[in-house]
């Protein structure tokens, strides 16, 4: 296990460098000018040049690359281009509303997807099991920004049930402010007693998290009926149903348990890819996170704050599925020798 630990930890170094590269590189090849960004357009040329050489930007491109990571490894993550704030401080600051949006969503997806899996494998080739096989695949095809755009036409176009956009309503930010605690407004309004932000909060997120639900419920919904298809062939599944236990304990009890493992290695991985996935949806429903901070990022070539987002999101993914690997390998012991 200590080998397998070694092994996994050196590959999740390598990948993570390859990516730090890989970016930086991308940042200095694409036409661009950050030191003008920095002093503004109507700058001369002597401010100009004195921000590249704040900025680093005379040096060659190996030594700036070696002088970002190592003030990165000590929390020193660079100064924004376009807000002039560190990129850490913004990060920390865009951050929560992604991860509320994400968890939401992730939570909705799940909680739909795995009975309506389940559902499935247990109606196995009927009517009910093609359209369930049906949906999961529509939610997993459809593209997020265009489901966005249906749902905003229907929801709050046609049927006015659900706001547009944004992240709480602005006359709730005047008249019931939410005390900033864990960043999340559900959280924050909810245990301060405020209860107008709360279901100002709840209403808003409603759009987007559906949104961003529809990938991993149709994911979630696929694997639990594979999974279980497989579990309900298994002689301890007819030994179970010869003994007389009853079907709802067979099913909560004997497969779930085991069909589970998998679908929830999945979501752990899917968690990670909603960090990318939210950055569409946070465009459509002008949802002030982490996607819309990287993309303005990337229109204004803000190559500290581009580095940030990606390292962070990479980072994110890798351990995660570090996290993933060693779980599994501790329960199964034959994964080691791979």
């Amino acid at each position: 296990m200590t080998a397998y630990i070694i092994r996994r930890l050196g590959l999740a170094l390598i990948v993570m460098f390859g990516v730090s590269v890989f970016t930086f590189l991308l940042t200095v090849v694409v036409p661009s000018n950050p030191a003008m960004r920095w002093v503004g357009p109507h700058a001369k040329l002597e401010q100009i040049e004195k921000a590249r050489i704040e900025l680093g930007l005379d040096k060659p491109v190996h030594i700036r690359y070696f002088k970002y990571i190592s003030n990165f490894l000590r929390g020193d993550w660079g100064i924004s281009i376009r807000t002039h704030q560190p990129v850490l401080k913004d990060i920390a600051t865009y951050l929560p509303a992604s991860l509320e949006l994400i968890i939401f969503g992730m939570l909705l997806g799940f909680v739909a997807g795995i009975p309506l899996g389940i559902v499935s494998a247990v109606r196995d080739g009927t009517m009910v099991d093609h359209g369930s096989r049906v949906f999961s695949i529509v939610g997993v095809a459809l593209p997020t920004f265009w489901l966005g755009m249906i749902l905003q036409l229907v929801f709050f176009k046609q049927l006015g049930l659900f706001p547009l956009a944004g992240r709480v309503a602005m006359m709730t930010r005047f008249t019931s402010p939410i005390e900033h605690i864990t960043g999340f407004y559900l959280i924050d309004s909810l245990i301060t007693g405020n209860f107008t932000a709360f279901g100002s909060a709840l209403s808003h997120i409603v759009l987007p998290g559906i949104t961003l639900a529809a990938y991993p419920l149709g994911l979630s919904a696929r694997m639990t009926r594979a999974t279980m298809l497989e579990v309900l062939g298994e002689d301890y599944i007819r030994t179970a149903r010869a003994c007389g236990f009853r079907e709802r304990r067979i099913l909560s009890v004997y497969a779930l348990r085991n069909a589970i493992r998998p679908v929830i290695t999945v979501g752990a991985l899917t968690f990670a890819y909603s960090l990318v996935e939210t950055f569409l949806i946070e465009s459509v429903f002008t949802w002030p996170g982490l996607g819309q901070y990287a993309s303005r990022a990337i229109i204004s070539v803000d190559y500290p704050a581009i580095m940030g987002v990606t390292i962070l999101i990479a980072f994110t993914y890798v351990l995660l599925n570090l996290l993933v690997d060693l779980t599994q390998a501790f329960l199964d012991p034959r994964i080691r020798l791979g």
